[in-house]
C-alpha cells in the first residue's frame, strides 16, 4: 500500500493568485520571478514510494533536482537545438567480442599484449577525439581563467586528464607485464657482483688456511 502523498507544489503554469500563491521564507514569490521557476520540481512526479532521497531533499530546501535542470534546460534550448542539428542517437557500441574471445584464449605475455595493445590502437583515434572536445568545453567562453578548483570548467578539464590517463595505465600495465616476462630483475647478490665488476672492485681476501695437522713442525 502506497504512503500518503506530501502536498505536492504548483505545475508548469500554475498561476499563482494572493490566496494560493507559492511561498519560500514566509514571503509570496511573484509568478514571473526566478524562485517561481523552482515551485515545479521533479519530486511533484512521483509519490512518497518512488521519491528518491535527492528529491525529497530538494522539497524541503525549495531547490531542484538533477533532473529539473536537465528539463529547464532542454526547454530552453528548443530553438537551439532547432538550428543546430545535433545527433540524437548515441555513438554505436563496437563490438569487442573478438577481443575477448582472444584474451580468453591467451596463455602468455605476448598473447595478452597483443589482445590489450590492438584494443588500445582501436579505441585510441575516438577517445583521443572526445578528450580535444572535453578540452575545448572547458574553455567555452573563456570560463577557465582564474577557475577555482571544483568549478564546471576545471571538472572538464580533469575529465580530460583522466581519459588520457586511463589509456596511459593501461599502456603501463602491458608493459610491466612484458617487462615481468622479458626482463625479470636480476636477483640481489648478482646485481652486487656486476656492481663490483663495473667498478674494477679486486676480489674479496681468500678464505684463511686450515691450522696445521697434529704433530707437524712446530715455531
Amino acid at each position: 500500500m502506497k504512503s500518503a502523498v506530501l502536498p505536492s507544489r504548483p505545475s508548469p503554469g500554475h498561476t499563482a493568485t494572493p490566496d494560493n500563491s507559492p511561498t519560500r521564507n514566509g514571503r509570496n514569490a511573484p509568478s514571473d520571478s526566478p524562485e517561481s521557476l523552482l515551485q515545479h520540481p521533479d519530486f511533484e512526479l512521483y509519490d512518497n514510494v518512488g521519491r528518491t532521497s535527492e528529491q525529497i531533499r530538494a522539497h524541503h530546501t525549495g531547490s531542484a533536482t538533477t533532473d529539473d535542470l536537465h528539463r529547464w534546460a532542454e526547454r530552453d534550448a528548443a530553438d537551439f537545438r532547432a538550428a543546430h542539428a545535433l545527433p540524437t542517437a548515441p555513438f554505436p557500441v563496437p563490438d569487442l567480442s573478438p577481443y575477448r574471445e582472444a584474451l580468453d584464449a591467451a596463455d602468455t605475455p605476448a598473447e595478452f599484449s597483443t589482445v590489450l595493445n590492438a584494443l588500445l590502437d582501436a579505441v585510441e583515434p575516438f577517445l583521443g577525439e572526445v578528450i580535444d572536445h572535453l578540452a575545448l568545453t572547458a574553455r567555452w567562453k573563456n570560463q577557465n581563467r582564474g577557475a577555482q578548483t571544483g568549478s564546471p570548467p576545471k571538472l572538464l578539464r580533469d575529465a580530460a586528464s583522466r581519459i588520457s590517463s586511463a589509456l596511459a595505465m593501461a599502456a603501463e600495465a602491458d608493459l610491466q607485464i612484458l617487462r615481468a616476462h622479458y626482463d625479470p630483475p636480476p636477483d640481489p647478490d648478482s646485481l652486487a657482483q656486476r656492481a663490483r665488476t663495473a667498478r674494477g672492485t679486486p676480489p674479496g681476501p681468500p678464505p684463511p688456511s686450515p691450522p696445521p695437522a697434529p704433530g707437524g713442525p712446530s715455531r
